[in-house]
């Protein structure tokens, strides 16, 4: 396992929970190689997700 430290401002961090919360499939899959590695981005930034939620970072 890889633990990532970012460090960021307050408004940067709400921009990205709010980020990972409206991003949806499409967008992710329009980026991506093909549907493995859509689902992977989404993994990763659910991991994310609940790591800004951890911080104190959830939106509504």
């Amino acid at each position: 396992m890889i633990t990532l430290t970012v460090k960021m401002n307050e408004t940067l961090v709400i921009a990205l929970a709010q980020f990972v919360k409206r991003v949806g499939f499409s967008e992710i899959r329009s980026n991506a190689v093909d549907d493995f590695e859509a689902y992977l981005i989404r993994d990763a930034l659910d991991r994310v997700r609940i790591g800004l939620a951890n911080a104190g970072f959830s939106p509504r």
